[in-house]
Order: structure tokens, then sequence, then C-alpha cells
């Protein structure tokens, strides 16, 4: 029988996939089936987003970067372009920028929500921009803007009310960010399904996941044709091997599909505990000296991950790391990173730079106990 130390000492990660329903049955059954790049799952876990999202088109792919990728090609996206992204997301959304041979124009964020600061980038559009037939130009580069990228950072989802006129006033194409957000929504809609097009993933530490893979998603069922048709190398001809264009092999593959589908089946129960687990950490830590992610007006967020800021955060990261639990930072601002360095960088006071800093991102996996809840708490409290 464990001791009681062992049992104080025992790991708990920060956010690890819970793969408790049907997902080996499913792939299994999709492997016994030989339909492996393709198949009947791939057709069921599409069809199961598509329901739940409210989305009339979802599409799966190798990955959310790959996702992101083709979504800004239907987008209209060029080499030469340049791309609206907040400072603070993960580096696969800009990277998808830069893969096109564009460049991220990189806005500071809220210091509220952390995300996109609307404001900010409605001032720089409003005088740095001008129209043409050509569409947005930025003044000082002479550079189309073609698309805006608002991320739903941490399953918080933007303000697509004011996102929305903004884009339309400069004719720029929205490509929602919504890797974080699978069971969020807005105002009754899902995020991912307000711009004309919208991206996901399932990596193992989504709220749910398919190892790898991710998923486009459109209203607009000639987008949706044309994304099938480039991510399967844009063969034109089901037998013939005729490609009428450059394309990308970016499927996702039917057993990896098959778990996406048993993790659908737990998505409702999976958004519960994620919102229990942040009402935990609301209710045992808001007396302490830290600040939380306030959520957008309208916003039923999934709360994929639950953060805070501490200006201690990196001493905390380390003395909890010694009680074998898990915690993160916030990522690196774009603007910080070797690759992104000499794009520009829109903001009045660095807010991505502070967040950053001091953003600790605290264990919320849904196969989390309430005693190392308590437990997390508890250690939080003696370091704060």
């Amino acid at each position: 029988m464990a001791t009681s130390e062992q049992i104080i000492a025992a790991p708990i990660p920060l956010c690890e996939p819970n793969l408790r329903g049907n997902e080996k049955k499913y792939t299994a059954d999709a492997i016994d089936s030989n339909w492996l790049s393709g198949g009947s799952y791939l057709r069921l876990f599409e069809q199961k987003l598509t329901e739940y999202t409210g989305a009339q088109h979802v599409i799966g792919t190798s990955s959310g970067t790959t996702a992101l990728q083709i979504a800004l090609i239907l987008a209209g996206v060029e080499k030469g372009d340049l791309v609206l992204v907040p400072g603070m997301t993960f580096v696969a959304t800009a990277n998808a920028v830069k893969y096109l041979g564009a460049d991220p124009i990189i806005i500071d964020i809220d210091p509220d929500t952390w995300l996109m600061d609307n404001a900010l980038l409605q001032d720089f559009l409003v005088n740095q921009t001008y129209q043409t037939d050509q569409g947005c130009i930025h003044k000082a580069s002479k550079r189309r803007i073609k698309a805006l990228v608002p991320v739903h950072l941490l399953g918080n989802v933007c303000d697509m009310s004011m996102l929305l006129p903004i884009a339309q006033q400069f004719a720029i194409t929205v490509v929602e960010d919504a890797a974080c957000s699978l069971g969020s929504f807005q105002n009754g809609r899902h995020s991912g399904t307000s711009g004309l097009v919208g991206t996901m993933s399932f990596n193992s530490n989504k709220i749910i996941t398919t190892a790898g893979g991710g998923a486009i998603l459109t209203n607009d069922e000639i987008l949706a044709k044309r994304a099938r048709h480039l991510i399967t190398q844009a063969k034109s001809h089901q037998t013939e091997y005729y490609h009428d264009g450059i394309g990308f092999n970016y499927r996702l593959v039917n057993p990896l599909a098959a778990m996406g589908a048993a993790q659908m089946e737990q998505l409702p129960g999976f958004v519960k505990t994620k919102k229990e687990i942040a009402a935990y950490y609301l209710s045992n830590l808001s007396d302490l000296d830290v600040a939380f992610q306030v959520i957008t007006q309208g916003t039923d967020p999934n709360y994929w991950h639950f953060a805070l800021l501490t200006a201690r955060s990196r001493e905390i990261i380390a003395a909890l790391a010694s009680q074998n639990i898990e915690t993160r930072p916030l990522w690196t601002p774009l603007n910080l990173l070797p690759a992104f360095r000499d794009d520009l960088f829109v903001t009045n006071h660095d807010v991505s730079a502070r967040v950053s800093q001091q953003g600790l991102m605290l264990p919320c996996s849904t196969s989390i106990s309430s005693d190392q809840l308590e437990r997390v708490c508890s250690n939080l409290r003696k370091l704060l």
C-alpha cells in the first residue's frame, strides 16, 4: 500500500488526454476495416463536428497547423501579403502565414481578455492603411493586408461582433483560429463559425484529441470542396493521377478520426468538467494577489486551459515542479521569437510581454481528481 508521502508526491500532469470511452474499439474497427487513409470513421467524425458546431462543412486535416495553412489559402492569402495576428498565441498561427510567403502584422493583446486588442487593431487600420481596388494596403510597406486571424485563446472567444464589422470595413477576410475552443460559444454561435473559415486542433492536450489532427470549418460549399481538393494533392480525377494544381497531403486518416469520433461522444462531459475545474480555481484562489483572464461578453467558454497572472510565475512553476505538480508559462510573444522579430508589432504598452512573463497555466486534465485540485490550490496558497 502506498504511503501518505507517496500519495502526496504522485505527479499531477498539466493537461493529459482522457481516453476512457470507445477510442480503442473504434480505432481497432477502423484498422480491421482496412480503410486507413479515408473511410467511414472520418465521415462520422466530420459529421459529429458539423452537428456540434453548427458549421455547414467540416473537413478533417492532419493537424491544426495544416488546417490553418489551407484556410489562409482559401482566404486568398498570397506571397507578399500581410496577415493580422495577435501577439499572444501558439507559434503555429504565425508559422502558417510564413508558409505562404506572407508575413504577420502582430497586434498586441487586451490586458484583461488576453485576446487581440480590438481598439488597437481598429486604430492601426484607420491610421496606417488605405483602400484600393486591390484591397487594404499598409501605408508604410505598400503591401496588401489580406486576412485577419483572431485566436480564441484558452477557450475565450474574441468579440466577433466587433471584429467582423472592422474586417468588413477594411475588406479583410476573417480566418478564425479556434484551436483551443471546441465547446466554446458566443451568443449561441460556436467559435470558428463566424468568419469565412475557421480551424481547430485535436492535438493530445486539446479538449478532445485524435493524437494529431485538425479541422477546417466553413459555411461555404465551394470553399469546402476546394479544401478537400487541396488536402488530397489537388487530385482532380478519381482514378487517373491528374493533379490540376499544387496540393498537399493533409488529410486526417481514418483510425485517428475513429479516436475523434469516440472523443466527440464524451465532449459535453469534458466541457462540463473543464467548467467545474475553472470554478474550483476561481473559488479557491480569487483572494490571492493574482489576475484571471476576463471572459468576453456573451461568451460561454470551454475553459480548455485555466491560467492566472502572478509576478512570481517562474519561481512558482519551479516550486510546484518540486512537488510533482506540472504547470507551464503562457506562450512567448510572437514578436520576441527569432522568426518574427523583423515583423511589424503594433502596441502601446507591450501587454503581450507582461502577460507572458506573468502567465501560469494550472493543471486542468478532465481526469483530475478533487484531491489533486485541492493539492494544487494548497501548494499555490502557500507560495502566494
